[in-house]
């Protein structure tokens, strides 16, 4: 057997137990897929980031929730950066990640904070009766007319697809209690990793919108803070018109009903869609990993 170094880093946030938590494995040459699958189901985080080396960049990295692998993951590239520059592994600048959508830009600056640049935006706007979102959502249809009138839900993505559904006000948002097979089913037929429910009614005063995602299709039922719907909602926002003048800067927030808070800052240019954040370690350990041919179990 052997044993790696493994981490929970909370993400988008300065605070641990906070924002979303992250596996991070520095150093996962030689991982087979059933070892990294393991280790991710053993950690039972939303997702955690394996790091390899790469031809093509200063990394390589795979992300797996605990039941199948994602492509990208927002929150535990910003977690596993951070915990490299805390660590003296990286210093602040541009570094780039190799990932299964491609080479991304990574950028650190001198207090931590970290910037990851994504996929350019595709777009599909989705017609959904609004009896059947509501009964989805568990929430009034009423609290999806008004601003949808406005801004049509669509299927937006920057690396990942995710269903976004305005909702007029942050009451329904905080009392919405989907019903998760038939969110796996909705977000099966329009093409969908997740369903991104999101209303300009935010909690703090210099937010832009609160959000809330549901994914139960990647085996998570509620994630607390989201980079990569993150990413997408802003491009999204910007795509339709959401804004008279389009602010530089976005702030979103998400986690405040699964007690987990954070917060995503989204940039949103010709240039490009950036999302940015902190993040805190809050483990720091060893992990026995079972050769590959043996089904132990895997220990903390």
């Amino acid at each position: 057997m052997q044993t790696l170094r493994t981490l929970l880093v909370d993400a988008f946030t300065d605070e641990p137990l906070a924002g979303n938590a992250a596996g991070v494995v520095p150093d996962a040459d030689g991982l087979t897929d059933d070892q990294m699958q393991a280790i991710a189901r053993e950690l039972s985080v939303s997702e955690t980031a394996f790091f390899s080396e790469s031809d093509d960049a200063d990394r390589k990295v795979r992300y797996f929730t605990p039941t199948t692998e994602v492509d990208l993951c927002g929150h535990a590239t910003i977690a596993s950066h951070v915990h490299l520059f805390d660590d003296g592994v990286i210093s602040p600048g541009t570094h780039t990640l190799e990932t299964n959508v491609g080479v991304l830009d990574i950028d650190v600056e001198d207090d931590g904070t970290v910037w990851m640049t994504q996929d350019d935006l595709e777009i599909e706007t989705v017609e959904l009766e609004y009896d059947r979102l509501g009964d989805v959502l568990g929430i009034d249809p009423a609290a999806l007319q008004d601003v949808g009138a406005d801004i049509p839900m669509a299927v937006a993505s920057t690396g990942l697809p995710f269903l976004m559904v305005p909702i007029n006000f942050l009451e329904h948002v905080s009392a919405a209690a989907p019903e998760m097979s038939a969110v796996e089913t909705l977000c099966e037929e329009v093409g969908a990793v997740g369903l991104y429910a999101f209303t300009f009614d935010a909690i703090g005063l210099e937010t832009t919108l609160h959000g809330r995602m549901f994914a139960p299709l990647a085996g998570i039922p509620e994630d607390p803070v989201t980079g990569t719907a993150s990413g997408a909602v802003g491009a999204y926002l910007r795509e339709t018109d959401a804004f008279d003048e389009f602010p530089e800067e976005l702030r979103l927030e998400q986690g405040h009903f699964v007690d987990r808070p954070g917060l995503v800052r989204v940039r949103v240019s010709e240039n490009g869609v950036r999302v940015g954040g902190r993040a805190t370690t809050a483990f720091d350990g060893r992990l026995v990993v079972p050769e590959a041919a043996d089904d132990g179990i895997i220990e903390l």
